[in-house]
């Protein structure tokens, strides 16, 4: 084995309020050695995602809790370096819950992992075509049931779910209103991704602002933010709307649970329907999916964009750029 050490980040502490540096511990140790029937992956690229944060919790959840002392869980991409794996060999490339560390065993617990398809950029599986992508597709598409000339309102819409959404939603023939956080952003959502309409959540009245985009209501909102941006779309539904509740980020690193909508009872009388998935749910239909998303991508129907940090050690920093808004696509490291 290489004199190489593997540096990491380990959970030390359950957050209370906003994640900071403090509740991990950047550690090195050396490279794991492998056993029969797995195999070892150098990480290339580490995937950022909301619901990481509530994987820090100690809770019941869809995935067990990451452990006190574990290294913190996270979606890579990497290269297999050696394999005692007889479906993985030295070359390959691998997807899995890695983690935030240089060097992971592939084919233990949950890290058992699967290849990159042949041919595919290497961070697509981590965004795009991977449970990014998956999210807003399924979420959209089997609980929003888009149909042509429907308004469709997204929050966290400059995100890589929220982004994905909002132009699959354009592709289903729908009128598409995106929220995001600053001018920049909103110019991307309408100039680049070709949606009818963005609101600025920090600097505008979102409430005003959504009657005034969606003068007929709101038929489908997708929800990754909560708070009071889910209370505004609430306030402007559409008869038989359907909210497709996807995330809350706004309240993931409240001290105290954020309190509940107000509008509800605009649900009732609007007929509409509120309804919260996990996507993992839907992972026997994984292949269709990422097979029509990588076919709207390769055609230029669907654009995607990629924040990219660099550096191991940057880890944590690069995970709270989710919290400050500062991402505008996936949020990616570079090993």
């Amino acid at each position: 084995m290489s004199e190489k050490t593997n540096r990491q980040w380990r959970l030390s502490s359950r957050p209370v309020g906003m994640v900071s540096e403090a509740n991990f511990d950047f550690v090195e140790e050396p490279i794991p050695e492998i056993g029969e029937g797995e195999y070892l992956v150098r990480n290339l690229y580490l995937s950022f995602d909301p619901a990481m944060r509530g994987w820090m919790e100690d809770r019941a959840s869809y995935i067990p809790p990451v452990g006190i002392g574990e290294v913190m869980r996270a979606g890579t991409v990497g290269e297999v370096t050696e394999s005692r794996h007889p479906d993985f060999a030295v070359g390959d490339r691998v997807q899995g819950l890695f983690g935030w560390q240089e060097y992971a065993v592939g084919g233990r617990g949950l890290a058992q992992g699967t290849k990159v398809p042949e041919g595919m950029p290497i961070t697509w599986p981590l965004g795009v075509c991977g449970i990014t992508g998956l999210t807003a597709y399924f979420g959209l598409l089997d609980l929003g049931r888009p149909e042509p000339g429907e308004t469709v309102l997204v929050s966290g819409a400059a995100g890589a779910t929220g982004s994905v959404v909002a132009q699959i939603a354009k592709l289903k023939g729908c009128r598409v209103v995106g929220i995001a956080g600053g001018p920049a952003k909103c110019a991307l959502l309408t100039d680049d991704f070709g949606l009818d309409a963005a609101i600025d959540y920090k600097a505008e009245d979102v409430q005003a602002r959504i009657a005034e985009t969606c003068p007929d209501g709101v038929n489908i909102y997708f929800d990754n933010v909560g708070g009071p941006i889910l209370d505004a779309a609430l306030a402007n539904l559409a008869q038989r709307a359907r909210v497709v509740l996807c995330g809350g980020i706004s309240g993931y690193n409240e001290k105290e649970p954020p309190p509940g909508p107000r509008n509800l009872m605009n649900l009732v009388i609007q007929r509409g329907r509120m309804e919260g998935f996990i996507v993992i749910d839907y992972m026997a239909r994984f292949p269709e999916a990422t097979a029509e998303l990588a076919e709207w991508v390769t055609s230029g129907s669907i654009r995607h964009l990629e924040d990219v940090q660099e550096g191991i050690e940057n880890a944590v920093q690069t995970f709270l750029r989710l919290f400050r808004g500062q991402n505008t696509g996936k949020q990616l490291l570079k090993l």
